[in-house]
């Protein structure tokens, strides 16, 4: 496999995937299909702009009609799946973009590949990238498993939810090679500052209140972006189709303990923090049971999180003209 449709690679993850596979002089050839929203950031991809094997396409994968062309014109073996509308809070405020794009934009990506490989599937494969909100919300003693039954409770992981639903359909019914990854939370550089670790930097680099929902207690288990895209990597050179693979950082944290954290390593005060009322539907606790890709693919985190926050704090101390202009765009 070489010949790649990759949805959403100017976004945090994909636009970091795609310069993984490229920095490591692979013989993939990226198509990058993007709608340039708000979270998408053509910039992301300067390193590798003028890259033999890669090419930028500005587009919504709602589009049926482009995305036929593109599977018509590059002949495509596989297609990571990142493009989707992330934000939980921005999905209580406005539902309807988030069914659309992941759910009918995930259905059409699913179908224009099934059309364009109906003759041989050898060789070919689609990556679905999910999160692992489509759980719901954890016990203090559990985790998640592949196993684990969908409970998505906002908006968004509903509709992530679906997307996965309709990606198991496709192979079940129709034999469409597809694999779905389910990943914690991630942090590091490209990170559009709406996400807590990103707008907590910037906000305390201005000495702008930090604010945290309820008491600040919720937990989230943590993972640093590259390790994620050398797990996509590694699902890509050895998944099974019909698989699920969940990716986990091993980093169980409070929110709060992040916030405390960052504010530690910038020199800032804990005062700059303000509890703010807790967000709708907010599920109290995430921890991901990632023992079958590491048993099955080899796979496991390699940056702890001491070195991976280090990283990420150091990338938004060096990068505050990447930053400064998003939110001259998106006050």
């Amino acid at each position: 496999m070489n010949k790649m449709l990759v949805t959403g690679g100017a976004g945090f993850i994909g636009s970091n995937f795609v310069l993984h596979l490229l920095a490591k002089g692979s013989d993939y050839r990226i198509v990058n299909l993007d709608n340039l929203t708000y979270a998408g950031n053509i910039k992301n991809l300067d390193p590798v702009a003028q890259h033999q094997n890669y090419t930028f396409v500005q587009g919504d994968i709602r589009d049926k009609n482009l995305v036929t062309a593109l599977f018509e014109s590059h002949r495509f073996d596989g297609v990571i799946h990142f493009a989707a509308e992330s934000h939980v809070d921005r999905s209580i405020e406005g539902p309807e973009v988030f069914v659309t794009t992941n759910v009918l934009g995930t259905q059409t990506l699913l179908d224009v590949a099934l059309n364009a490989w109906k003759d041989s599937l050898d060789g070919k494969l689609f990556i679905h990238v999910s999160t692992d909100e489509v759980y719901g919300s954890l016990g203090p003693t559990e985790y998640f498993t592949e196993q684990t039954p969908l409970a998505p409770n906002s908006p968004y992981s509903a509709s992530k939810a679906g997307a996965d639903c309709l990606t198991r359909a496709y192979h079940t019914t129709f034999g469409l090679p597809t694999i779905i990854t389910r990943c914690s939370n991630n942090y590091g550089p490209l990170q559009f500052p709406e996400k807590l670790i990103p707008l907590m930097i910037v906000n305390a680099l201005h000495d702008k209140p930090l604010p945290v929902y309820g008491d600040g207690k919720n937990v989230r288990d943590w993972l640093y972006v590259r390790d994620h895209c050398s797990a996509l990597e590694t699902v890509l050179d050895r998944g099974k189709p019909g698989e699920v693979y969940n990716i986990g950082g091993n980093n169980e944290m409070h929110n709060i303990d992040i916030v405390k954290l960052l504010l530690e390593h910038l020199g800032k005060p804990e005062s700059l923090i303000t509890y703010v009322t807790d967000r709708l539907g907010h599920d109290r606790r995430y921890a991901i049971d990632a023992s079958k890709i590491k048993a099955e693919l080899g796979w496991e985190p390699q940056v702890t999180f001491h070195e991976g926050i280090k990283s990420t704090i150091d990338w938004y101390l060096k990068n505050r003209h990447w930053w400064q202009e998003l939110q001259k765009r998106h006050p």
